[in-house]
C-alpha cells in the first residue's frame, strides 16, 4: 500500500496558513507531505511564497508527517555545502521523516542571484556535482571541490545516522534515466499513465531498478466540476507549459502574460479535475497499480483546501487499500 500524502504549496498559503494545513492533514490520516522551495510563485495570482527551509522545521515538530522537499542544490541560491546542512540538521531532528528532491532549477527563483542561467545541460552536471558533494558530506568527510560548483574545506559536525534519501525530482523519460544511475529513487508528476510509466521505465533502465518510486499528483476538487475547473484554472494553468518554458521564465508577471493564452479546456487536458470523490479514488488507484511508494495530492483549488482535506481524508485514503 503507498503512502498518501499532502503536498505544501509555499506559493499559495502564508505560512502560518499552510503549517495549519498540514496538521490539518496530518490529522486527517495523510501519512506523508512534500512542499515546494520557491523564491516566487508561479503567478500573482497565488501570492506566496515562503522560505521552505524554516518552515520545514515547524511543520516536523508540529505534525507526526514524514516530509521531503524540491529544491535546487546547483549552488545559484544555495551552495550545496549549505543544502546538505540544512537537510542533515532536519534529519538528525527527525530521524527517518526527511529526504530531499534535487532538481536542474528554474530561471524563477535561481535569477534573483544575478547569475548567467545556463543551458539545461550544464544545469544537470551542477545538479550531480551537488548531490555528490551533498552525500560526501553527511558521509563525513572534508569536502573541497572546483568545478561548476565550488565548495573549499567544507565539513559537517552534526549528521544523522541514517542521511536523508535523495530523490531525483524528473519530468522527462531522458532526466528519469539520467538519475536512475545515481539518484536513491525518482519523483514524478501525474500524467497519463502512458507518459508516467515512459518515466518510470526509462529510470528503471537508466540504473534505478528497485528503488522507490514517488509521486506529485495536481488535482482540483470542488463541489461541482465547474467550480473545481475555474480553481484549477485561476490557480495552476501553468500545468499547460512544457518543461523548457518552466524553467526559463524569469518573473510572475512573465507566467501571467503567457497564460493568457491558456484557456481552461488546456488546463482540463493535463490535471485531474472532478467534484467526484469516486473518480478521484479511481485516479488515485491507479497510481497505486503502478507502483508508487509515495503519493503527495496537491489539491491547487485554494478556496476548498480545508473541504479536500477532510473529504479525502474520511472518503479516500481509508478505501484506497480495499
Amino acid at each position: 500500500m503507498a503512502r498518501i500524502g499532502y503536498h505544501c504549496s509555499h506559493e499559495q498559503y502564508a505560512p502560518s496558513h499552510l503549517l495549519r494545513l498540514a496538521r490539518r492533514a496530518d490529522q486527517a490520516g495523510f501519512q506523508s507531505a512534500m512542499c515546494s522551495d520557491h523564491f516566487y510563485p508561479w503567478g500573482e495570482r497565488q501570492g506566496h511564497s515562503g522560505f521552505a527551509w524554516s518552515w520545514l522545521g515547524a511543520a516536523l515538530q508540529a505534525t507526526s508527517l514524514s516530509f521531503g522537499v524540491v529544491t535546487v542544490p546547483g549552488g545559484w541560491r544555495y551552495n550545496p555545502a549549505i543544502i546538505a546542512q540544512a537537510a542533515a540538521t532536519l534529519a538528525e531532528m527527525y530521524p527517518g521523516r526527511f529526504w530531499i528532491a534535487p532538481g536542474s532549477g528554474e530561471l524563477l527563483n535561481e535569477g534573483i542571484v544575478g547569475q548567467r542561467w545556463p543551458v539545461k545541460a550544464d544545469r544537470n552536471a551542477r545538479l550531480r556535482e551537488a548531490c555528490d558533494i551533498i552525500r560526501a558530506l553527511w558521509a563525513g568527510e572534508t569536502v573541497t571541490h572546483r568545478g561548476h560548483v565550488v565548495v573549499e574545506e567544507a565539513y559537517l559536525y552534526d549528521r544523522p545516522k541514517e542521511p536523508p534519501k535523495i530523490v531525483g525530482a524528473a519530468l522527462s523519460p531522458e532526466t528519469a534515466e539520467w538519475m536512475g544511475q545515481w539518484a536513491d529513487g525518482l519523483i514524478t508528476v501525474a500524467g497519463t499513465r502512458e507518459s508516467m510509466q515512459k518515466t518510470i521505465d526509462a529510470f528503471r533502465r537508466g540504473g534505478g531498478e528497485g528503488k522507490p518510486i514517488f509521486l506529485q499528483a495536481q488535482l482540483s476538487f470542488a463541489r461541482t466540476d465547474e467550480e473545481a475547473l475555474r480553481g484549477a484554472w485561476e490557480q495552476w494553468r501553468t500545468v499547460k507549459l512544457p518543461s523548457p518554458v518552466l524553467s526559463d521564465l524569469r518573473l510572475p508577471s512573465q507566467f501571467d502574460a503567457i497564460g493568457e493564452a491558456i484557456s481552461p479546456a488546456d488546463v482540463k487536458e493535463k490535471m485531474r479535475i472532478s467534484a467526484d470523490v469516486e473518480q478521484h479514488l479511481e485516479w488515485l488507484r491507479g497510481d497505486v497499480e503502478m507502483g508508487f511508494e509515495e503519493i503527495n495530492i496537491h489539491c491547487v483549488h485554494v478556496e476548498e483546501q480545508e473541504r479536500f482535506i477532510d473529504v479525502f481524508g474520511e472518503q479516500v485514503l481509508p478505501r484506497l487499500g480495499e
